[in-house]
């Protein structure tokens, strides 16, 4: 790993000096040449994976700035490792705020270190934005005002996966694999949520920690059962000796998979792609793998980003431009702050994004949020590997947080 991830470890670009322009709302943490971000993520860890998320940002932003920055300032990023501990994550957001003086706290990983920080920024009144987790309870205006989701529900995703489910094998076998923490059980919840009544066709489901060793056991077992569908939650490395396994037992179900372990980087070809043909997942984002787009306008503009990124140390991954396309969010957001870059206008244009359509944003689906309306990415859709590419199954798909006022 690169030296500008130990732990802990600030990610913080030089600064070029500019002209100074009068007038203008700003708080501490804002100058005339520079703007200040804060962000904690699992750099080292169980989770590290995830890490990419956050050097994936950290060369966004660096991209931006040669560029000239954002109306005239350039983005100081300063990102570091909580190692997914929540103590750590509010020890380290604390230094952020008190310390390194940011504007605000952007895109920072997981549920846990999220919920951790929380109180501690609503209260002081700091924006908490984007936060790197489906969890609905992050995404309650009514409730905590400075704190703003960005990716779609996790339970939400679960309902949709049940919806497919229903719609396609009507009557087969449910088994279920999901990792024992915040995440899994809300994609477990949503799935149960979602069959209903016919949850009972969830034959078997097995919590596992994301350091289990029996990972085989727990296959052989879900095969045993007899059920024709498998949902698994988890991380991409889990899911790709899942799969491997399964195909080593002779067992091919329907694979349903979350969408933050369906990479064809770091999970499908892991697997081998000819054990994860037929994979299903609920996706957003377009996976950088996915040779669908390489014809595509922006596809200069992300593999000059994957060039720069990959000097980091990074991999291309949907990692990788899941942290692309939550800065490239809030870079829109910064721009329609002109130069009022109070906290308060910056939640206020965070509240007033309109059909934003980001780069690596699956066609057809946009950011929009409210005042009331704190998830800004409400779609997702069904997609199924054929060995090489991503195909889609149907529409786009809403989900319940679409009918939240705009």
């Amino acid at each position: 790993m690169q030296s500008w991830v130990r732990t802990p470890v600030a990610i913080v670009f030089a600064l070029a000096s500019l002209s100074a322009i009068s007038e203008r709302v700003r708080e501490q943490s804002v100058t005339d040449t520079e703007i200040r971000i804060g962000n904690v993520m699992p750099y080292s860890g169980s989770l590290d994976v995830f890490g990419a998320i956050g050097k994936a940002e950290a060369a966004y932003f660096e991209m931006i700035n040669e560029r000239g920055g954002i109306n005239g300032r350039k983005v100081r990023f300063i990102s570091y490792d909580d190692k997914s501990d929540p103590s750590a994550a509010l020890d380290l957001t604390r230094g952020l705020i008190e310390q390194d003086n940011v504007l605000l706290m952007f895109g920072s990983f997981g549920t846990p270190g999220n919920f951790a920080v929380r109180t501690y920024l609503n209260e002081r009144q700091i924006p908490q934005l984007f936060v790197a987790s489906g969890d609905d309870h992050l995404s309650d205006p009514s409730l905590f005002p400075w704190t703003m989701g960005w990716q779609p529900s996790i339970r939400e995703e679960g309902r949709i996966y049940a919806d497919y489910i229903q719609a396609f094998y009507p009557g087969k076998r449910i088994v279920a694999l999901w990792q024992n923490d915040h995440f899994g059980r809300e994609l477990f919840k949503g799935l149960e949520d979602g069959l209903g009544d016919i949850a009972r066709m969830i034959r078997v489901d097995i919590a596992y920690d994301i350091a289990d060793e029996h990972l085989d056991t727990h296959v052989s077992v879900l095969k045993r059962s007899g059920a024709e569908i498998f949902v698994f939650a988890g991380v991409p490395a889990t899911a790709a000796k899942v799969i491997r396994i399964a195909a080593d037992l002779n067992w091919h179900p329907v694979f349903i998979l979350n969408y933050m372990a369906s990479s064809i980087a770091t999970a499908l070809k892991p697997a081998g792609l000819e054990n994860a043909l037929g994979v299903i997942t609920a996706a957003f984002l377009k996976d950088a793998n996915d040779p669908a787009w390489k014809d595509e306008r922006a596809t200069k503009d992300w593999q000059a980003f994957v060039d720069k990124y990959n000097r980091a140390g990074g991999k291309d991954d949907s990692a990788a431009v899941f942290g692309y396309a939550a800065a490239e969010t809030l870079a829109q957001v910064l721009k329609q702050c002109g130069n009022d870059l109070s906290r308060e206008n910056v939640m206020k244009q965070a509240a007033a994004l309109k059909d934003y359509q980001g780069s690596v944003l699956l066609p057809g689906i946009k950011i929009s949020t409210g005042p009331w309306n704190f998830r800004p990415i409400k779609q997702l859709r069904l997609v199924q590997f054929d060995g090489r590419t991503w195909q889609p199954i149907g529409e786009v798909l809403e989900t319940a947080f679409s009918n939240a006022q705009r």
